[in-house]
């Protein structure tokens, strides 16, 4: 009876995972946990607020992220996540930051004014200040480029990549200057043979038509990117649905923005999306062979 039981549990235990094993990264030791965990829980609260949504912990802990790692973040934005990476690399790792090609930026139109374009050509220099701020006296260096600069001496030295929420607006307008195809390629020279990309992605069901998953709405569609990494020459790994949301059902006229945090729309928009919480997301781990 007890061994029924047991049994029992573990395939209960077995059903309720959302993770997909995957053999590609080894597993985070117990030290590297535990200081992954210490890092998130001395952020900011406004920074924890967003955990429910964006499990860090888990994510990176998938992605097979530890300490001494050269890693690669796409779009970092206001450094949500390098502010998680830079301490916890440590002195022995590396984080560099890679926004979009300079040449991008015009396509987006309306904010992407002359002086907007050139607070970007000056963001790769104001990062490594910054990650010098939130990395503390021991973390990772942290320096950026964007993806028509990454520097030669990066081939074949990263040991993974992300694209958190980065790839749709690549995808968007890859038809105009081969942005997506120039990023995933730039990615496979820097990587390390078995080096990994983890990709957290809004993601649109498949059943939904491609028109509405061709990142101008924020969105891909999972097939989508399983393609374009397995055309760009990466293997597919695992994935986990750590960051899914089933409440997140985008319609004919929704894009992303219209969920937390952006939040857009009137207030009465802004309350019914607000219940659905941030975006569905797909969590897809791939390697170079």
């Amino acid at each position: 009876m007890n061994k029924l039981f047991v049994l029992g549990a573990a395939i209960l235990l077995q059903g309720c995972s959302s993770v997909v094993e995957h053999t590609a990264t080894p597993k985070l030791t117990d030290a590297d946990k535990k200081k992954l965990v210490a890092i998130t829980q001395s952020l900011p609260a406004e920074h924890q607020a967003r955990y429910v949504a964006r499990h860090p912990v888990e994510t990176l802990e998938f992605f097979g992220i530890k300490p001494g790692d050269t890693v690669v973040e796409a779009l970092p934005g206001e450094g949500w996540y390098s502010k998680i990476l830079l301490p916890y690399l440590g002195t022995d790792g590396k984080l560099v930051a890679v926004d979009y090609s300079v040449a991008m930026w015009p396509l987006f139109g309306g904010f992407a004014t002359p002086e907007f374009i050139a607070q970007r050509k000056a963001w790769p220099a104001q990062f490594a200040v910054d990650a010098k701020t939130w990395g503390g006296p021991n973390g990772a260096k942290g320096e950026a480029y964007t993806f028509a600069d990454l520097p030669a001496e990066l081939t074949g030295k990263v040991d993974a990549v992300l694209f958190i929420r980065a790839l749709h607006n690549l995808a968007r307008f890859d038809a105009q200057g081969n942005y997506l195809k120039q990023a995933l390629a730039e990615t496979h020279r820097v990587l390390k043979p078995g080096g990994v990309v983890g990709i957290v992605q809004h993601a649109m069901a498949e059943d939904k038509p491609d028109a509405w998953a061709d990142g101008s709405r924020g969105y891909l569609k999972r097939s989508m990117l399983i393609s374009a990494m397995t055309a760009a020459g990466f293997e597919f790994v695992g994935e986990s649905d750590i960051n899914k949301n089933p409440k997140d059902d985008p319609q004919a006229d929704d894009n992303v923005w219209r969920l937390p945090p952006s939040l857009s729309g009137n207030e009465a928009q802004k309350a019914k999306n607000s219940a659905i919480g941030e975006s569905n997301r797909v969590t897809l781990l791939f390697k170079k062979s």
